[in-house]
């Protein structure tokens, strides 16, 4: 029986849940997952390494020839990513990362230069994958689209546990309001600007736990590809 392609794009704000509850859906359906904040979250660390401002679009176009960026997943589909040969997987996730992934990945160059990387993936086996222009922009042909949000205030709280348990904590205020401007630049970037695609599947997870919302997201797949 001829295993049946399809790839699942799951697009939505910061803080919304999408590589927790991606990477639990994909384990369930044996599919690949694909943290695309992942990739420009190393490109930001590289312009940060190299001391660029990550809104001099010039100085971080001219650092992308240079880069070697690659992703590798293990036997145990945890995605790993790399940086000429070296596991950034953890420092990328560094709060003061995420600032610069939203800044470089306004950049139409950065965007070009790894788009590619993206549509290989989910041309060469099922994938879930999560960002702010999957389905709009990476993979506009997908066959199930999904737009994961909540309310800010959730996603702050979300974000405010998850940075207590990781050890790197932040006043919940500091935290709500660095989602506030990730929200704006995020929505008002000239390039790819984060929005939802017409034919995705809007789910609020606002009033839900992780259990109910991964049901809620292996549904709308399921029915979506026909599974």
């Amino acid at each position: 029986m001829e295993t049946k392609h399809y790839a699942v794009a799951l697009d939505g704000p910061s803080g919304a849940g999408k590589s927790t509850l991606a990477k639990a859906v994909a384990k369930e359906l044996g599919i690949m997952y694909v943290d695309t904040g992942a990739i420009y979250r190393v490109i930001g660390l590289a312009a940060r390494r190299s001391g660029i401002k990550p809104r001099d679009e010039a100085a971080v176009t001219a650092l992308l020839p240079s880069l070697d960026v690659r992703m590798e997943h293990g036997t145990d589909g945890v995605q790993r990513m790399y940086l000429g040969g070296e596991d950034v997987s953890d420092e990328i996730r560094l709060p003061e990362i995420s600032m610069y992934a939203s800044a470089v990945s306004a950049h139409a160059p950065v965007r070009t230069f790894l788009l590619e990387m993206q549509r290989k993936l989910a041309r060469e086996q099922n994938v879930i994958m999560d960002g702010r222009d999957i389905g709009t922009v990476v993979l506009p042909d997908a066959e199930v689209k999904i737009f994961l949000t909540a309310d800010v205030e959730v996603r702050a709280k979300r974000r405010f546990l998850e940075l207590e348990q990781r050890g790197t904590p932040k006043p919940y205020d500091e935290v709500l309001a660095e989602l506030r401007e990730r929200d704006w630049n995020d929505t008002h970037r000239d390039v790819a600007p984060l929005r939802e695609a017409e034919d995705a599947v809007r789910a609020d997870t606002s009033n839900l736990d992780f259990e109910q919302s991964t049901a809620l997201i292996l549904q709308i797949i399921r029915e979506r590809a026909g599974l």
